[in-house]
C-alpha cells in the first residue's frame, strides 16, 4: 500500500523534475542558452521521449486500462459495472497501476518506449441493455472534457503523463470521434461538455447526431460512414457543434501532455471532416496518430492505402498482421505469403515506416489461442514485429502468453509480471535496436532467403544493417547457403544470446554469410550500428502534411551538429532546431501541392529527396457540397472538382469522388454528395462532373458554382445539375 507522505513528495519531485527537463529542453532546442550568438542546433536526437511527431525509433505497448494493474482501489466502480470475474464488466485496472508498472521497472525493462491507453474521456456509468456490458473498454464515450473516474482523476492523468516521460516512455490516448454509447440502451447516448449535456440520441434538436439506420451492414461506403455501427449513437461531424467540440477535445488532451492518438473507427467517419480535423492538430502540435481501418486481407487495400497516403494519418497495419498471423499463428499462409506482404507495402504506403504493426489486439484473438498455444511461435513473430518496417506494437500480456478468442476474453487480466518469460526476455533485447539503430527507425527491407518456413531479410538505413532469419516449422531444419548480406565482414552474435535458439554467422569480405543451420523454430538478429553517416539521410518527416506556418520534424542521420538548411523544392523553410539525427522546420509559404524536402548540411552536402510532403492551401473547414438532379446511367458516378489544391486545381484526374447517394436522411439518387475538406473562408469555384467506366467524362454546363466557405466550423452547399 502506498504511504500518503511518501506518495506525495514522490509525486512533487517528479512533477519539479519534469518541469525543469521540459524548460531546459525549451530553452536549449531555441537557442534560449548558450553563446550571444543564437545557434538552432541541439543534442535532442530522434530517439528522445520529447519527439512527438515520430515514432519509428519507438516500440508501442497497448494496454486496456481497466485489465492491467489495479493502483488505486478507491476509485473502483460500483454496482453492477463492476465484476472481477465477468468480462464485459469493469475489474479496477487504472492509471496509478500503470504508474506503479513503469517505477517498478516492468514496462522499462521489457523496452517499451510508448503506452497506447484505453481512452481516458468519461464514459457511461451504467450497464448496457443491448449486450448487459459495462464501458470498461472506454469506447463509449459520454464527455469528452472529463476523465473515466475509473481510471482516475485529472492529476492522477497528469502523473501518469509526467511519470511516464521522465522514464522514456510516451503516451498514447485512445480517442473516438465516431460515435457516443448506444441510443436507447444505455444512457440514450447522451453527449456532454464538462458537464453540461450538448445533447441525447432521441431528443436531437440540434442535430449532433447522424439518425440513418442503427445497425449498419456495412453494404456501401456511406453505410459505413453515417450509419450507426452495432447500435452506438453516430456523431454527425459536419455539425458545427460537433466539429467543435472534436477539436476542443483534442486541443485539450494534447494541451495535457500526450504524445500521441489513436483514432477508432476511421473507416466510419467521412474522409473530409476526418482531414480538416487532423489539419486542426497538427496546426497546434505534430503528434504522432494513427487510425484504426478493419481489414482482413493480406492483398492491397486500395481504399485503405489511398487514406493512409492522402490523409496525414498512419494506420494500423491490419495487412501485415493478417499476414504475420497466417504464417506462424494459424499457419493458413506462408513465410513467402508474408515475404510478399511486405515487398508489396513497401510500394503501396508512401510512409511504410510509419505504420503501426501489431500482431495481437482488444479485437482479434489471442496469437497465443490462434497458434494453438505454441509459445514458440509467438516469440518468433514477435522477432518478425520487432525487426520489420513500421512501428510494432505489442498487445499487453502476450509477453506472457496470455490466450483468449475474441472480444471479451482476448482483454482478459494480466495473469504474470514475470521479466523471466522467453517471450518477456527476447522483446526485451530486441526493443531497443530501434533506438540504437536507425535500419530499424527508417531502414528500407529487402530479402535474403525464403522458402515456406524460413523468412531471412535485412533492413539497412545509410550504413547500419539489421538481418534477422526466422524458422517458423516446428520439426525440420534448414541449411541456409547461398545468403549475403551488407553486414560488413566479420563476425555477428545474435542479438537475443541464443535465447531462441540462434547462432552466431560469420561474414565474409565478399559479403556471403557462411552456410549454417537454422534448426526447427530458430530464430537470430544480428545487427551492425554504423559509427556515422557519411552524409545526410531523410527518414521520415512527420506528420507528412500541414499548412503553412506548422511546425514539422524531419529525422534520419547526417544532418551534423551545425546549423543546415532545409528547402521545399526550392523554397527556404525556417529552422527552430537541429541536432545530427532530428530537425525542426517551419513550412514556408509555398502554393498548396506535394513538394519534396532536402536537407543540406552546414559544409553544404545535400540529402535524399523526401518526396511527397502535401502542403494545404491554408485552415481547413469541412463543406458538404451537394447536387440535385444529376441522373446517371449505370456505371456513371458523379465527382466534384474545383478551384483549389483541395478539389483538384480543376484537374478531373484528381476529382473528388466518386461521391454518395444513398442515404435517407442526407441524400438520396438523383441527389449525390460529400463532405469534402476545404481552405476557410475562401471564395471557390467549383462543377460537377460525371465519369462512366471507361473513363469518359461529362462537365457541367454554365458558369462555374461558387460559394465562400466558412472561416471557422462547417457548412453545406446545394445546387442543381446544369
Amino acid at each position: 500500500m502506498r504511504q500518503v507522505s511518501d506518495n506525495t513528495s514522490k509525486k512533487f519531485i517528479r512533477k519539479i523534475v519534469v518541469i525543469m527537463a521540459s524548460l531546459l529542453f525549451v530553452l536549449v532546442a531555441y537557442g534560449v542558452l548558450g553563446s550571444t550568438t543564437v545557434s538552432l542546433a541541439t543534442s535532442v536526437q530522434d530517439t528522445d521521449v520529447t519527439n512527438k511527431a515520430s515514432f519509428s525509433t519507438d516500440v508501442i505497448y497497448q494496454i486496456v486500462t481497466d485489465r492491467f494493474y489495479d493502483g488505486d482501489k478507491t476509485n473502483n466502480p460500483t454496482g453492477n459495472v463492476f465484476n472481477t470475474s465477468d468480462l464485459t464488466k469493469y475489474h479496477g485496472g487504472d492509471w496509478k497501476g500503470i504508474i506503479d508498472k513503469i517505477e517498478d521497472g516492468y514496462l522499462t525493462g521489457l523496452g517499451v518506449t510508448a503506452l497506447w491507453i484505453s481512452s481516458p474521456v468519461k464514459n457511461i456509468t451504467v450497464i448496457d441493455g443491448s449486450n448487459n456490458n459495462a464501458s470498461y473498454h472506454g469506447y463509449w464515450g459520454k464527455d469528452f472534457f472529463q476523465t473515466n473516474a475509473a481510471f482516475g482523476s485529472l492529476s492522477d492523468f497528469q502523473e501518469l503523463i509526467s511519470v511516464a516521460h521522465a522514464h522514456g516512455i510516451k503516451i498514447v490516448i485512445d480517442f473516438v470521434p465516431n460515435h457516443t454509447s448506444t441510443g436507447v440502451y444505455g444512457e440514450d447516448g447522451a453527449l456532454y461538455r464538462d458537464g453540461s449535456l450538448v445533447s441525447t440520441y432521441s431528443n436531437d434538436s440540434q442535430g449532433i447526431f447522424n439518425h440513418e439506420k442503427e445497425w449498419s451492414d456495412f453494404g456501401t461506403a456511406e453505410n459505413q460512414i453515417y450509419h450507426s455501427i452495432y447500435g452506438l449513437s453516430d456523431l454527425n461531424q459536419q455539425n458545427s457543434t460537433v466539429d467543435k467540440y472534436m477539436k476542443d477535445s483534442a486541443d485539450m488532451w494534447i494541451g495535457l501532455g500526450v504524445d500521441g492518438i489513436r483514432v477508432d473507427a476511421v473507416k466510419h467517419m467521412s474522409y473530409g471532416w476526418l482531414k480538416n480535423w487532423l489539419a486542426s492538430i497538427y496546426s497546434r502540435e505534430g503528434v504522432f496518430t494513427f487510425g484504426e481501418w478493419y481489414y482482413g486481407g493480406i492483398t492491397n487495400d486500395a481504399e485503405s492505402s489511398n487514406f493512409t497516403n492522402t490523409s496525414g494519418m498512419s494506420l494500423l497495419d491490419f495487412r501485415f498482421a493478417n499476414a504475420l498471423r497466417n504464417a506462424l499463428g494459424s499457419k493458413t499462409g506462408t513465410m513467402v505469403d508474408l515475404s510478399s506482404v511486405v515487398s508489396g507495402t513497401s510500394t503501396d504506403f508512401d510512409e511504410v515506416n510509419d505504420q503501426v504493426t501489431f500482431m495481437d489486439s482488444h479485437d482479434m484473438s489471442r496469437f497465443m489461442t490462434v497458434s494453438g498455444n505454441n509459445a514458440r511461435a509467438v516469440e518468433n513473430a514477435y522477432v518478425i514485429m520487432l525487426t520489420s518496417r513500421g512501428v510494432p506494437n505489442i498487445y499487453y500480456g502476450s509477453e506472457q502468453y496470455m490466450t483468449g478468442s475474441a472480444d471479451p476474453y482476448n482483454r482478459g487480466d494480466m495473469t504474470s509480471f514475470s521479466t523471466a518469460s522467453t517471450a518477456y526476455q527476447a522483446i526485451s533485447k530486441i526493443a531497443p535496436l530501434r533506438k540504437s539503430n536507425p535500419a530499424l527507425a527508417y531502414g528500407t527491407t529487402v530479402e535474403r532467403w525464403v522458402n515456406n518456413d524460413v523468412y531471412i531479410y535485412e533492413r539497412q538505413f545509410g550504413n547500419s544493417v539489421v538481418l534477422t532469419a526466422v524458422n517458423r516449422s516446428s520439426d525440420t531444419g534448414y541449411d541456409i547457403t547461398g545468403l549475403y548480406t551488407n553486414l560488413p565482414a566479420g563476425n555477428y552474435n545474435d542479438v537475443m544470446q541464443g535465447l531462441l535458439g540462434g547462432n552466431n554467422i560469420t561474414v565474409a569480405g565478399n559479403k556471403a554469410v557462411t552456410a549454417f543451420q537454422l534448426a526447427a523454430g530458430e530464430s537470430a538478429v544480428w545487427e551492425y550500428t554504423a559509427p556515422g553517416a557519411s552524409a545526410p539521410i531523410i527518414g521520415n518527416v512527420d506528420p507528412n502534411m500541414g499548412k503553412a506556418g506548422n511546425v514539422i520534424t524531419i529525422t534520419g542521420e547526417g544532418f551534423g551538429d551545425s546549423t543546415g538548411a532545409v528547402k521545399f523544392d526550392t523554397a527556404a523553410a525556417t529552422v527552430n532546431l537541429w541536432s545530427d539525427t532530428m530537425i525542426k522546420v517551419t513550412v514556408p509559404s509555398v502554393a498548396a501541392g506535394k513538394y519534396k524536402i532536402y536537407v543540406t548540411t552546414s559544409s553544404g552536402t545535400t540529402s535524399n529527396a523526401y518526396d511527397g510532403y502535401q502542403v494545404l492551401t491554408g485552415v481547413q473547414v469541412s463543406v458538404r457540397f451537394m447536387v440535385n438532379n444529376a441522373t446517371t446511367a449505370l456505371g456513371t458516378n458523379v465527382y466534384l472538382v474545383g478551384n483549389c489544391y483541395e478539389l483538384g486545381n480543376w484537374n478531373a484526374a484528381k476529382a473528388i469522388g466518386p461521391i454518395y447517394n444513398s442515404t435517407a436522411t442526407i441524400g438520396l439518387y438523383p441527389t449525390w454528395f460529400m463532405d469534402v475538406n476545404v481552405p476557410a473562408g475562401t471564395n471557390i469555384e467549383y462543377k460537377f462532373i460525371k465519369k462512366d467506366g471507361s473513363g469518359n467524362i461529362t462537365w457541367e454546363s454554365g458558369s462555374n458554382h461558387t460559394f465562400k466557405t466558412p472561416a471557422t466550423g462547417t457548412a453545406t452547399v446545394s445546387v442543381n445539375w446544369q
